[in-house]
């Protein structure tokens, strides 16, 4: 066996201990309750660092905390930049059935608990990576610095400011973005995009007040149908977002691009099983892995009207709400996608209904692509390495983060490298980490500073240093 995989096998039940430890604190992102849970987070995490041999504080960041580990193996040597959360989604704990969201379980070979998968478990394995390097080699071969952030699930709001603010500390040749999953356990691809995201609310308002339908049934606007139209109109019957001018800036699929989606082992029953979506829809002429991380989407995320709850009133409600995940893609920029989504819903609703439409611009996060190359190279051969078997194909990421505002800071390019699996049960009940994944991705992680050391001098010779480029610390 490799000797970084089975150090990590040897170290596995320890690692499923600290783990489980750290998804027993409640760090939920945004709820006022749990801020003290955010800080005690980030605190156990720079202990853990600090174990490992990292250099480790705590950053305060809005009302959250983030953690930086550093190891600098030499001021002068090429630095990968880790980006990764310790935040989590709030919880529903009467849909959990393995546990209690935050009293870990291990059984049959996964770690269920909030935050298991969805990043603790990511962030953690880069810390074993670099402890399983200091046990074997004395260290990593490059300078590597982790910042774990405690806000992205809120859409890290503050994240920015956080950058600039330590952007000397934190510049770097190449970042290592972990928020993201595999394709399948028994199939390793490399992640080389990932979908763009924006949220919006939409609000429509009725009467000035909820009125029993039995007095004005029929003689007035009912927020709730005519949200549910304007809804329905979003998409037409191909799949199609109906948007005016939606899709004229998605860039098209190249063959190149399609051919490895096509390479990946895919079955669409399989696909269904895995997550628990008992149907496929969607686009038209498009397969299911080109929707999922080539196309742009328009999700409704909840509705709220009337009475949900409880014993029914009878009466046309006062307003009624929608909330709205728009995923970008290649080439899409949220600035004109929000503009769209403006002109779109001013002319399907009625001219007399009065409304509220809310795109969250300032937290939208543009769609980022991996550039071909060496660095990508280099990925593949550590998960070859930390898989022990081969890659086939090369997958996107559904969802969004920071990759574009990272990028855009430090001018590097950025490599996904993430432990989860689709059916982990991210932001759901019952979310749960393989812990195999854990083994395989954080050999993984240590595979690749061994590879990018081979390779980032040369690129370093060939384009330049972006730590040079950025010697001020100013962002570019």
């Amino acid at each position: 066996m490799d000797p970084i995989r089975d150090h990590l096998h040897r170290h596995l039940d320890e690692l499923a201990e600290r783990l489980a430890e750290w998804v027993a604190i409640p760090s939920i992102a945004g709820d006022t309750e749990h801020r003290g849970d955010l800080r005690r987070s980030a605190h156990w995490l720079a202990g853990e660092m600090r174990a490992a041999g990292l250099e480790a504080s705590v950053l305060e960041s809005g009302d959250s905390w983030a953690v930086l580990g550093e190891f600098v193996t030499d001021p002068s040597a090429p630095t990968a930049l880790v980006y990764s959360h310790h935040d989590v989604r709030i919880v529903k704990p009467e849909e959990w059935a393995e546990t209690e969201p935050f009293t870990p379980v291990r059984r049959d070979g996964r770690l269920y608990g909030r935050g298991a998968s969805d990043a603790k478990g990511q962030a953690l394995a880069h810390v074993w990576a670099l402890r399983a390097l200091r046990d074997l080699d004395g260290g990593a071969p490059i300078n590597v610095k982790l910042l774990i952030e405690g806000e992205e699930e809120i859409g890290s709001p503050n994240l920015a400011a956080l950058l600039e603010r330590h952007a000397e500390r934190l510049a770097c040749d190449v970042i290592v973005f972990s928020d993201t999953v595999q394709w399948r356990a028994d199939a390793p691809a490399p992640v080389t995009s990932m979908r763009g995201t924006v949220n919006a609310t939409l609000t429509v308002r009725g009467p000035d007040r909820d009125v029993h339908s039995g007095v004005v049934a029929g003689a007035t606007l009912n927020p709730a149908a005519t949200l549910a139209q304007a809804l329905a109109a979003l998409h037409d019957e191909h799949g199609r977002v109906a948007v005016p001018g939606f899709y004229d800036d998605v860039a098209e699929l190249t063959d190149e691009r399609r051919a490895e989606f096509d390479a990946l082992p895919f079955d669409e029953e399989e696909w269904v099983t895995r997550t628990e979506t008992r149907t496929i829809s969607g686009e038209d002429d498009f397969t299911v892995l080109e929707r999922l991380w080539a196309r742009p989407t328009i999700e409704v995320m909840s509705l709220l009207a009337g009475d949900p709850l409880g014993l029914p009133r009878s009466v046309i409600p006062r307003d009624a709400t929608a909330s709205l995940s728009i995923r970008t893609a290649a080439d899409q920029r949220i600035p004109a996608v929000a503009e769209q989504l403006r002109g779109f819903f001013a002319s399907v609703l009625p001219a007399d209904a009065e409304y509220e439409l809310t795109i969250d611009e300032a937290l939208g996060q543009e769609p980022y692509e991996t550039p071909q190359g060496p660095l990508l190279d280099a990925l593949e051969r550590a998960l070859e390495q930390g898989y022990d078997m081969a890659v086939r194909g090369r997958m996107g990421n559904a969802g969004g983060g920071p990759a574009d505002l990272l990028t855009r800071t430090f001018d590097a390019p950025i490599l996904f490298l993430g432990t989860g699996l689709p059916e982990d049960h991210w932001h759901s009940s019952d979310e749960s980490v393989d812990l195999q994944m854990l083994q395989r991705g954080a050999a993984s992680i240590a595979h690749l500073w061994r590879e990018l050391a081979e390779v980032l001098p040369t690129q370093r010779e060939a384009e330049g240093s972006p730590l040079e480029r950025n010697s001020e610390g100013a962002p570019s």
